[in-house]
């Protein structure tokens, strides 16, 4: 199975069982990773289309896989037992959707602290159809001057697609209407619900 390797700026781990497991998990689920990563420290990667509990599965897998440390934002219904020490082991921290409590300003901070920080989140904020995607990744990148990695699940292909990187305007309807568009060529486990 033939995975990225990562550009130097990359934040990783290093962990070797990890990116085994993670690659043995894509093997078997007939899964494979596309595109490179961005040689830039720090910036906000979104994926999507986010239909199926299986994305999650994918997504950390191919993360293993890379070794790329990524800090994730997760419902916090996830991070109960037996599974929340892993998921934060893994760079996941919990949030309240219906009470962030300035999440936003926490993640710009974040990226101002670090010298190499990625962020990944999804805009849709749930698996769901939803009418209008979360903005927060939008006003988290546009805090910290940074762009947008656009990465997608496409499940006819088996791919997870690293994608192109966009760089907010500060026109957020206009940007927003841009990267759902982008990923409309892809397709999710469930069309229907992106």
């Amino acid at each position: 199975m033939h995975i990225p390797e990562l550009p130097l700026q990359i934040p990783r781990y290093r962990r070797t069982v990890a990116r085994w497991i993670g690659r043995t998990v894509l093997q078997l689920m007939r899964w494979r990773v596309t595109g490179m990563l961005p040689d830039i420290p720090k910036f906000v990667a979104i994926a999507a289309p986010h239909t199926s509990n299986w994305d999650f599965v994918v997504g950390m897998a191919a993360l293993m896989a890379l070794d790329v440390k990524v800090y994730w934002l997760g419902k916090d219904t996830i991070f109960l037992r037996p599974f929340g020490a892993l998921w934060r082991k893994l760079g996941g921290t919990p949030v309240d959707r219906f009470h962030p409590n300035g999440v936003v300003g926490q993640c710009v901070e974040l990226f101002a602290q670090h010298e190499q920080f990625i962020l990944g989140l999804s805009p849709e904020g749930t698996r769901k159809k939803t009418e209008r995607w979360r903005t927060g990744f939008y006003y988290i990148a546009f805090g910290a001057n940074v762009p947008i990695l656009l990465v997608s699940f496409d499940y006819p292909t088996h791919s997870l697609c690293i994608g192109e990187l966009f760089h907010p305007t500060g026109n957020m309807e206009s940007d927003i209407r841009f990267m759902h568009d982008y990923f409309l060529k892809f397709k999710g486990k469930y069309p229907d619900q992106y």
